[in-house]
């Protein structure tokens, strides 16, 4: 896993043995039941807490069709961009924070068929409070990123699997 991270963003890139497209229709389903974007441990817990805050939390589930789509809701996820010649996928969250949150996903294909996902959570700061938890967020966003990172290689790992 390649690991990168500033102040504004962190990132992770993972190589899985699946063709782009392949790769792309797991990180862009909008098929309903379990998704990477909505079960993901610390996306589970951030609804929560935002719940807890007076935020709407952990929100609506996928539409049901194979790609998420520019405006669908999922999860506490609002698509802003679903380029899927380009395999690019944008979403914002709609949380309590003293800033915007947004998670891009690419696929990048790879010599010889495979392909590396590159996941990265950004924040975006408003005002002095923004600054302040920007500094203050980066080790829990670190700790984040790696842990869907994780878990969505594993997704993709079963896709692989399911191929053979």
């Amino acid at each position: 896993m390649r690991r990168r991270w500033a102040p504004g963003a962190s990132e992770r890139a993972v190589t899985v043995a699946l063709p782009p497209d392949a790769a792309w229709d797991v990180v862009a389903s909008g098929m309903t039941g379990s998704q990477w974007y909505l079960d993901a441990v610390p996306f589970r817990a951030r609804g929560a807490l935002d719940r807890w805050v007076g935020g709407a939390g952990h929100g609506g589930r996928p539409p049901g069709r194979a790609r998420l789509a520019v405006g669908d809701r999922v999860g506490f996820w609002e698509v802003e961009r679903a380029d899927h010649r380009a395999r690019r996928l944008e979403l914002r969250a709609h949380v309590r924070a003293p800033g915007t949150v947004r998670l891009l996903a690419r696929v990048d294909p790879l010599a010889g068929g495979d392909s590396t996902v590159v996941l990265r959570i950004g924040f975006a700061p408003h005002g002095p409070a923004g600054r302040a938890y920007l500094l203050a967020d980066l080790p829990a966003r670190e700790l984040v990123v790696e842990w869907v990172a994780l878990h969505l290689l594993t997704v993709l790992q079963r896709a692989v699997h399911a191929r053979v």
